[in-house]
């Protein structure tokens, strides 16, 4: 909420009455998710009164997310002389200094951020780029007693051949490539073109060839590029340890952000990341999709944008900007460059899945089930991934073709008999249909057995024993329901159904009346029927 005027001091000077005006905008700019008119009324709060700590607060954290430096430094700087300075602080200040050069700065703040403790794992890959830059070389290595070890370990080798490829030692960082994408679970198409690129430019052909898989769009262009005997651009020239650094910060930011709670560290870590690594496209593309994820859908199709789109790489860039239109809402932007991407030679099954997923969030379910029957049709008949034949039939059940639907959803149950998510998806189809309703209370069990906690399964549960004439089962699985999701209209309405067959008839209007509020279209207009008539046969939830 906004400050109150009390919050003030009542004799506020000109300036100050100034920067209350500028910080209150900032704030509802920032409400009303205009990042831009929020950057700029921070930005006037601060110069009005940069002593007060909350305006320097929200305009540090402006600052860093829509990637302005200036601000970001001037609020740091303010934060840290009043001793509130967040950690991740630490790191602009250690950013500022390594692109500054000012080695001497850069370790003080080395120094200081392994003694705050926080990002102190990184401290050694640090101070190995900062060697660098004096002309040192000084791979980062792992201190076994280090209880943080195993945290290094997950991006020293990155550095190691990083840092030993700046220096033309093959011998040294083949196996330190290796080791990284090993480390990987999630194959990094990135780090490989990074890696290639490097080799590349170091007259390494057949190694940078063995980095780039045959026949995917994402490599294409580099694969080319290679063959011709051509070097990948400014990625192929050694890292500054300021690049270093910021590659270092992009891969811990995503990291981190996989958990929704330290997902705006991740943005912050990233952004300094930026800063330290200006206009290389690895350090774009992970804080475009950061951004993305966090809903600054706007930002994150600005740092899209900024991979070239002719270059290396050009095609993870329109993918990120895919991401990052269809969440900004400009869903004919997303779905023209999806088709773009999914039409590509070479593209991969993903990129015929997130096309498919685009089309059944703007209702074309017909064309999503083309693309996932696409995307199906890449793999072995053995081997099709059950979420990819849920996605089909979904889609296919979405579109009325359900004849069509129940045979995939029955494969795919068939693939993964112990995913209750599969089971629930093709018991309620049927219970929705009146169709093998016995069968389909048995699945529905089962699913409801694997993940009890689950609202929507249980729902599926207790309303398919209510279908099936089982009232005094079904009330009780469906007040569990309602208990694990009070605002989902559905389950509510199907609640009341049940009361109101059990004679609990101003219980069942309660479970109605609740799922009014969040009930759209029809189910509203019938669930209003219900709450004045009782209940109809044609009101009767479907």
């Amino acid at each position: 909420m906004l400050p109150t005027l009390a919050a003030f001091p009542a004799a506020a000077s000109v300036d100050r009455t100034s920067a209350l005006h500028a910080y209150a905008r900032g704030r509802l700019a920032d409400s009303d998710g205009a990042p831009v008119k929020a950057l700029r009324n921070y930005r006037d709060a601060l110069a009005s009164d940069p002593a007060r700590i909350e305006v320097a607060r929200r305009a540090y954290l402006q600052g860093i997310i829509s990637g302005d430096m200036a601000l970001a430094m001037r609020s740091a700087k303010l934060l840290d002389s009043s001793g509130v300075l967040p950690r991740d602080g630490t790191l602009l200040f250690l950013c500022d200094a390594m692109a500054r050069r000012d080695w001497d700065e850069a370790r003080q703040a080395a120094d200081r951020m392994a003694g705050e403790g926080n990002f102190g794992f990184l401290a050694r890959i640090v101070r190995s780029w900062i060697a660098v830059g004096e002309g040192k070389v000084a791979p980062p290595e792992i201190d076994p007693g280090d209880r943080y070890a195993s945290l290094a370990r997950r991006y020293i080798d990155e550095h190691v051949a990083l840092q030993a490829l700046g220096r033309g030692e093959m011998a040294e960082a083949e196996p330190a490539i290796n080791r990284a994408l090993a480390l990987r679970t999630v194959d990094l198409a990135e780090l490989r073109l990074t890696f290639a690129a490097q080799l590349a430019g170091r007259g390494a052909k057949a190694q940078a060839l063995a980095l780039l898989p045959q026949g995917q769009a994402a490599y294409a262009r580099a694969r080319a590029d290679v063959a011709r005997g051509r070097k990948g651009g400014a990625a192929s020239r050694a890292l500054t340890p300021a690049q270093g650094f910021g590659r270092l910060l992009a891969r811990l930011a995503a990291d981190i952000s996989s958990d929704e709670s330290t997902r705006m560290l991740g943005i912050r870590l990233a952004r300094i990341a930026s800063f330290a690594n200006p206009g290389r496209a690895d350090n774009a593309l992970a804080l475009a999709q950061l951004l993305t994820e966090a809903g600054y859908a706007d930002h994150a199709a600005t740092e899209a944008r900024k991979v070239a789109s002719d270059g290396w790489f050009g095609s993870l860039g329109r993918a990120a900007l895919v991401d990052a239109l269809a969440a900004s809402g400009d869903m004919d932007g997303a779905l023209t460059l999806a088709r773009a991407l999914a039409s590509a030679e070479g593209a991969d099954t993903d990129r015929l899945v997130r096309l498919g997923q685009l089309q059944a969030q703007a209702k074309d379910f017909n064309g999503a089930a083309e693309a996932f029957r696409s995307a199906e049709q890449r793999y072995p008949a053995d081997v099709v991934p059950w979420t990819l034949l849920l996605f089909q039939g979904s889609a296919l059940e979405q579109a009325g073709r359900w004849d069509e639907a129940r045979v995939v959803l029955e494969r795919a149950a068939k693939r993964a008999p112990e995913e209750p998510v599969v089971l629930n998806y093709l018991g309620y189809a049927q219970v929705e249909r009146r169709q093998n309703v016995a069968a389909a209370l048995e699945l529905l069990k089962k699913a409801n057995s694997l993940k009890p906690e689950d609202a929507s399964i249980t729902d599926s549960l207790g309303w398919a024993q209510f279908v099936t004439g089982d009232v005094e089962s079904a009330v009780p699985v469906l007040e569990r329901a309602a208990q694990g999701a009070p605002t989902d209209a559905t389950i509510n309405e199907h609640l009341g159904d049940a009361l109101w067959a059990a004679g609990r008839r101003y219980e069942a209007r309660y479970a109605w009346r609740a799922a009014s509020v969040f009930a759209e279209g029809e189910a509203a207009v019938r669930l209003n029927g219900k709450v004045k008539e009782g209940m109809k046969p044609e009101y009767a939830a479907p």
